[in-house]
């Protein structure tokens, strides 16, 4: 059975946010290297829609930090 989008959306949503969460936590820790490392990590995470989904999360992570 394939996943429509919808469901491969909700199955991982949890999990693509708590890897944002961690990813994110790291920024204060490596501070200016921290962009290339984050870039390196969603780098690697498969399948591409759940990169993104990570990718997603972090933008919200840091545009809630920054307001």
């Amino acid at each position: 059975m394939t996943l429509t989008r919808a469901d491969f959306h909700e199955q991982n949503q949890a999990s693509a946010h708590t890897e944002a969460r961690r990813l994110f936590e790291q920024k204060a820790v490596l501070q200016g290297a921290w962009l290339n490392w984050v870039a390196s990590k969603i780098y690697t995470l498969r399948p591409a829609a759940y990169a993104s989904m990570v990718r997603r999360e972090l933008s919200r992570l840091q545009d809630a930090g920054e307001n």
